[in-house]
């Protein structure tokens, strides 16, 4: 999801890198696509936070009035039974063909990828990064992109964990939901292609990819309480994903940490619940600060 509407309900440098972000992104698909050939599931399809009574209706009225001011366009609607806010802004992109295009244009514009080479720890300066099968000694720089294994490569990045999140997908007619829709903790969205995914779980369980029945059952039900289609159809796909978090004294950081972090050490990690929607942004950040230390 790229749904800052969902997401941001304070004035943060967060909520402003978010917007920036969201704004910059179908320029940024639109040059992956005409430098690769791509096509990319990408749709500035609007969503559709609900209210189940009063109390959460009053809630999202007053998260409006307070988006409004950074922002954030929305307005009241009905979804089915539900009382809504539709935020026409939010959209969805499937961040599989985005990384199959990046790589893609990575290749075409003469980028050397080592792949099945396990990077086993960078020294904190980024003067030397050791893998499975050598030591690279002084390198231009190190640009640190782990996700939450970070941490686990050099000892200058605060610590990153897991934040462990199911899913699961059903194979349904195209357009059947042409707009994000999300209550609580659940949200559905669907692909151009026809899958329509549910979420999610927050688990706090490290690296463990093993589906948990009752969690996927648990967003089974919550999926079906929304769109009441799905109870007769199986899921066609289950699956784990693990939201890169750093750690925080009362829990999680709010914020990623990207930039430069050493002499010759740059990192773009901990963006949590946020990375598909903070990549184009990230990128421009990090390809500044490189670019400004270049010259200097």
């Amino acid at each position: 999801m790229l749904a800052p509407g969902g997401e941001i309900d304070t004035h943060s440098e967060l909520a402003a890198m978010a917007l920036r972000s969201l704004h910059a992104y179908e320029p940024f698909v639109r040059e992956l696509e005409g430098e690769t050939g791509f096509d990319i599931d990408f749709q500035r399809c609007g969503a559709f936070e609900l209210a189940a009574n009063e109390a959460e209706l009053a809630m999202l009225r007053q998260k409006a009035d307070l988006q409004r001011s950074m922002g954030i366009p929305s307005e009241s609607r009905a979804w089915r039974d539900f009382e809504a806010r539709f935020y026409p802004e939010d959209g969805i992109v499937d961040p599989r063909q985005v990384t199959a295009a990046l790589r893609t244009a990575c290749l075409r514009l003469g980028v050397t990828l080592r792949e099945h080479e396990p990077v086993l720890e960078i020294a904190p300066d980024g003067s030397w990064v050791r893998t499975a099968r050598e030591t690279i000694s002084d390198p231009d720089g190190v640009l640190i992109t782990a996700g939450a294994w970070s941490s686990s490569l050099c000892s200058a990045l605060p610590r990153t964990i897991p934040v462990r999140g199911h899913l699961l997908s059903w194979n349904l007619p195209p357009r059947t939901l042409p707009s994000i829709v999300r209550h609580g903790h659940t949200y559905l969205l669907q692909r151009r292609n026809g899958a329509l995914i549910a979420g999610s779980s927050m688990e706090d369980v490290g690296f463990d990819r093993t589906i948990n029945d009752a969690i996927a059952g648990d967003i089974r039900d919550r999926a079906v309480r929304l769109l009441p289609a799905l109870a007769t159809i199986e899921p066609s796909a289950r699956w784990i994903g693990f939201r890169p978090a750093i750690a925080a004294a009362n829990g999680i950081a709010c914020a990623p940490l990207v930039g430069r972090i050493g002499p010759r050490l740059w990192a773009a990690v901990g963006h949590y619940r946020n990375g598909i929607l903070l990549a184009p942004e990230t990128a421009r950040v990090i390809t500044e600060t490189i670019i400004q230390s270049s010259a200097s």
